[in-house]
């Protein structure tokens, strides 16, 4: 019977899932459950948004496509915090799993954030007579994306990965300054940008039948996330750990994982 303190239990319990073979055999388990998830609450929640939800007083149905531009640009943000936490996590202690989920998040942020924006795009033109305005809210996520472009292209520039890693991760790190000038633009400029409805103080300033939607596809964009990030980094990890034992194992089809 192990006499460890829970506090060095949890440290080991840590310490086995950043290992590159646990990690994988971990990810490959969950990421088909969280994909499983997320496309019944896309069927769900694009159901309900498009069928269920009555039409805006002011916008009619056009309003509709917030159902996929806010979580896209809720995800944006938060793809690209994760990213540089896992950057600076890979940058400091080195961690090949930490440094495998930060490359493995800017593709899927920039997806994102190239969602919002085309979708912000479609929305602007019935709403404010013009695809594009040079709106605070839409240049600061434009930047996010040449953020997401910027960390992918430093890990493809350099053959030594060392120094590709190091260059992305402070990229990445000091990107995270655009993060709060996007949330709070709608505030600090008054921008033609709508203010929050959902994520702020008090109550939300949105009817229920369209709220409920709107957090199912919110729950939906979170969780296949989680199921494309596991997949991404299982791939990031396979390839670095070629060599190793488990992958040689891996290879030839004995690997059964721990």
């Amino acid at each position: 019977m192990s006499t460890a303190p829970p506090a060095a239990k949890r440290w080991l319990w840590l310490h086995r899932f950043a290992a590159p073979k646990y990690f994988y055999n971990f990810a490959a388990k969950w990421a088909k459950w969280f994909g499983a998830a997320a496309l019944a609450l896309f069927l769900l929640g694009g159901y309900w948004g498009l069928f269920i939800a009555p039409p805006d007083y002011q916008m009619g149905d056009s309003y509709r496509i917030l159902f996929v531009h806010a979580p896209a640009a809720w995800m944006s943000m938060f793809v690209y915090a994760a990213m540089a936490a896992a950057a600076g996590v890979g940058l400091v202690w080195r961690i090949k799993l930490a440094d495998a989920i930060a490359r493995s998040c800017a593709p899927l942020g920039a997806a994102f954030t190239a969602c919002a924006l085309l979708t912000g795009m479609l929305w602007g033109k019935p709403t404010w007579g013009a695809y594009w305005v040079w709106d605070a809210r839409l240049t600061s996520e434009l930047i996010l994306l040449f953020l997401y472009f910027g960390v992918m292209a430093l890990y493809a520039a350099y053959e030594d990965h060392q120094v590709a890693r190091r260059a992305a991760a402070i990229l990445a790190v000091v990107g995270v300054v655009n993060l709060p000038i996007i949330h709070y633009s709608v505030e600090w400029w008054h921008t033609l940008h709508q203010a929050p409805s959902v994520m702020k103080f008090g109550r939300p300033s949105i009817a229920p039948a369209m709220l409920i939607p709107l957090l199912l596809m919110f729950a939906a964009f979170k969780l296949y996330f989680i199921s494309a990030l596991l997949q991404r980094a299982r791939g990031e990890l396979l390839a670095r750990e070629r060599h190793a034992q488990w992958a040689a194992q891996l290879a030839r089809g004995s690997y059964r994982g721990e």
